[in-house]
């Protein structure tokens, strides 16, 4: 649905870039103000927020991250080139920060005009209270992803200090409207009260079939247990987390060699693994990206593919690692995105590419209670989550053991071993999701890429390029501080 809100396009425009700020005005211009949809009714708004999930994709950590090497024979834009050397970014296309930075507030836009609108429309309450609870929620989620990409990772003893991003919780009424940053610690707050405020009033039952496209209660218990984890409240953590599992967590975990049984071809394999009916997807999200596409960027090389997938205590085959696609001359991708392709018009044969991306699954929320659990030294409690997740991963009996652990990290130390495993079985299921980069950053560890000569760079545990840089335009036209270098 096309909406024009007041001067939404210009301020939008003012966060992102002198470019965008041009063609959103003319395009504002162009358009009659009398045919844009008035916000009347809840059904309308529940419509609107359609667009308060962002487009665009964060995977562009990916090429940051130590789950790919460089990878010849694919063609490489100059935000592969970057990302992949930790330069800042210059370009402004999809798949990059700027883009995944302008596309996170315009969304954000889209739930705070609901949000304006939303207790004064007539209707059903109930149901004037889910758009409520879902738009709080999306706001949330866009400054949350924003703030954890452009900003340090939350530290008790740093974040009030520490430099955020703008938190915009209110529709625009100026064409000229001055933004700053907050500090971490300001920006989780905001993000804390929205999140409350959406779990008292979330109800995906108003969303029928569509339910995993829109948060859910479960979705946005998945989203609670990511922020808690993320801020370091691991009994918040905890709680949120065992909320959204129940008594049956099994069921939230994908069955993947089930999932292979049942497939006819590697395609049919990726929608199946998309699928909203299996219980593991919590929040399906359209993205336009290239991303996923084999031919371009960089990704695990075979021997890199081969350490993360085949090198396990158990000695076992891992079912995650095939089916692959070819990357280049000497890449492997994971099969995990669907190549979907939306002209530009029905007579037209250009377009964009897009896919299907898992804003959350049932996977990360378990293995999130695993982490506050190995934290508090509670490792019968987080071997058994683990289990779990083993027995629908390994071809063949596998038992995770204290013992076993000990033997295959070469360590004495029971929790650390634990968490050396969690650590790689994260890596193993979320591969090519982009939530590498943030596991890198919580923990600080270092980063050693190989380039196409042979030489070697490092990005050290605490360099300050883990941090992106806001848009160079967003510094220029939004008069931003930027982050330091």
């Amino acid at each position: 649905m096309k909406y024009m809100p007041q001067l939404l396009v210009n301020k939008i425009a003012l966060l992102i870039s002198a470019m965008v700020l041009i063609s959103g005005c003319d395009n504002y211009l162009s358009e009659n103000p009398d045919n844009r949809v008035e916000l009347n009714t809840p059904e309308k708004a529940a419509q609107l927020l359609t667009n308060a999930y962002g487009s665009g994709s964060y995977t562009f950590t990916e090429w940051m991250s130590d789950n790919v090497a460089y990878t010849f024979g694919t063609q490489k834009l100059p935000e592969h080139l970057q990302a992949f050397t930790w330069d800042d970014f210059t370009g402004i296309d999809q798949d990059t920060p700027s883009s995944f930075w302008m596309t996170s507030y315009e969304a954000i836009a889209h739930a705070n005009e609901v949000l304006a609108v939303i207790d004064n429309l007539g209707g059903e309450r109930a149901l004037r209270n889910a758009v409520k609870g879902e738009a709080y929620l999306t706001r949330a989620y866009g400054h949350f992803m924003l703030v954890n990409i452009f900003a340090k990772q939350y530290d008790g003893t740093t974040a009030s200090s520490d430099l955020g991003i703008p938190y915009v919780d209110e529709p625009e009424t100026e064409f000229i409207k001055t933004y700053s940053r907050l500090s971490v610690a300001d920006v989780y707050d905001k993000i804390e009260s929205d999140i409350e405020k959406g779990l008292d009033f979330v109800d995906g039952g108003y969303y029928a079939n569509s339910g995993k496209y829109h948060f859910t209660r479960n979705s946005a218990l998945a989203f609670a247990s990511r922020f808690y984890l993320f801020k370091g409240d691991l009994d918040k953590c905890i709680a949120f987390s065992s909320e959204m599992l129940g008594a049956d967590p099994n069921i939230y975990v994908k069955d993947i060699p089930a999932l292979l049984q049942q497939k006819i071809n590697t395609e049919d394999y990726i929608r199946l693994y998309h699928s909203p009916n299996d219980d593991s997807n919590l929040l399906l999200i359209r993205q336009i990206s290239n991303f996923h596409l084999p031919s371009l960027g960089h990704w695990p090389s075979r021997g890199l593919y081969s350490a993360i997938f085949e090198s396990n205590p158990f000695g076992l085959i891992d079912e995650r690692q095939d089916p692959a696609w070819v990357a280049g001359e000497n890449g492997l991708a994971a099969t995990k995105y669907e190549f979907l392709f939306e002209r530009s018009s029905l007579t037209s044969n250009v377009g964009l590419n897009y896919t299907i991306f898992l804003g959350f699954r049932g996977e990360e929320v378990l293995l999130n209670r695993v982490e506050c659990y190995i934290q508090k030294n509670q490792l019968t409690l987080a071997l058994a989550d683990l289990q779990l997740l083993i027995n629908k991963r390994y071809r063949g009996s596998a038992t995770l053991t204290l013992p076993l652990l000990r033997s295959y990290y070469g360590t004495n130390n029971d929790q650390l071993a634990a968490f050396y495993y969690l650590i790689d079985e994260r890596q193993r299921e979320f591969i090519h999701e982009g939530l590498r980069w943030f596991e890198i950053k919580r923990f600080g560890f270092p980063i050693t890429h190989i380039l196409d000569d042979g030489s070697r760079i490092t990005l050290a545990a605490d360099d300050k390029r883990k941090v992106i840089q806001i848009p160079q335009a967003a510094l220029d036209v939004g008069g931003l501080e930027p982050n330091p270098r």
